[in-house]
């Protein structure tokens, strides 16, 4: 019986035709997409190429916001009270879906980036002010680590989650990402990357960075395009997924 599992990318992150090609190329991969929304990355001008890309190809888009810090890539935790922060987020939510309504391309989800995403899976309040974000702007659909607050705040303002693991990152035995400032943290190797994806689909687990395996139930991989040879990557490890006769969809929320 052939089994499925959903691909996301995070992309619209890098700079120039350079960045738009490579987001195309990894747009044909994926199933899902999450595009950078001007916090951390991107402008008016990579949204609409991005998304414009999303669409004929048939990938289901979602908006990508961040803390308001492109000098550190949105990767550093910012201090900033609960209105300031729900302000933001909206703001760049709002600049997206306005774009893809002019476009008319379909967006279905949000995921948080970079610190923001660590913080709010681990902060409930953090997590409410991203899930009320999302219900605001009437998407129906929030990504992120598996029982986390985030899913917890999903659940309070009626939000589909979709449970997410990374393809390319060293998980801690509580489930949360290694720091990326610790060696070790990003899988450079797309053997240990196919490995760990493998372990994702087949026992709902993963090997943590004491060696331990710990239950990780995701429905979705992610896979970062903007990571020094993240297409091949990205090809490779698709075929090792078909040649384990597992299908890229995106599954029924």
């Amino acid at each position: 019986m052939t089994r499925t599992i959903c691909l996301n990318a995070d992309i619209g992150e890098l700079p120039g035709q350079n960045g738009r090609a490579m987001d195309r190329a990894i747009l044909d991969v994926v199933s899902r997409c999450n595009i950078a929304c001007g916090g951390h990355a991107g402008d008016e001008t990579s949204m609409s190429q991005t998304l414009k890309a999303a669409k004929a190809r048939n990938v289901i888009a979602g908006a990508h916001p961040s803390y308001p810090d492109q000098e550190n890539f949105g990767r550093v935790s910012m201090s900033m009270s609960s209105e300031d922060l729900k302000d933001t987020l909206r703001q760049q939510v709002r600049t997206f879906l306005s774009i893809a309504r002019d476009i008319g391309a379909p967006v279905e989800h949000l995921k948080p980036h970079g610190a923001l995403y660590n913080d709010a899976a681990r902060d409930a309040g953090l997590a409410s002010i991203v899930a009320a974000v999302a219900r605001e702007a009437r998407l129906k659909v929030l990504v992120g680590p598996p029982d986390s607050e985030l899913s917890r705040a999903a659940a309070e303002f009626r939000l589909s989650y979709l449970p997410e693991g990374f393809a390319d990152r060293r998980y801690q035995v509580d489930g949360s990402l290694m720091p990326r400032s610790e060696a070790g943290a990003v899988l450079s190797d797309i053997k240990d990357q196919i490995s760990q994806v493998m372990e994702f689909v087949d026992n709902g687990s993963v090997q943590v960075a004491t060696g331990e395996r710990v239950q990780l139930k995701v429905r979705t991989i992610c896979l970062h395009g903007d990571t020094p040879g993240a297409i091949q990557s990205a090809l490779t490890l698709r075929a090792a997924l078909h040649a384990h006769d597992i299908e890229i969809e995106t599954p029924a929320l």
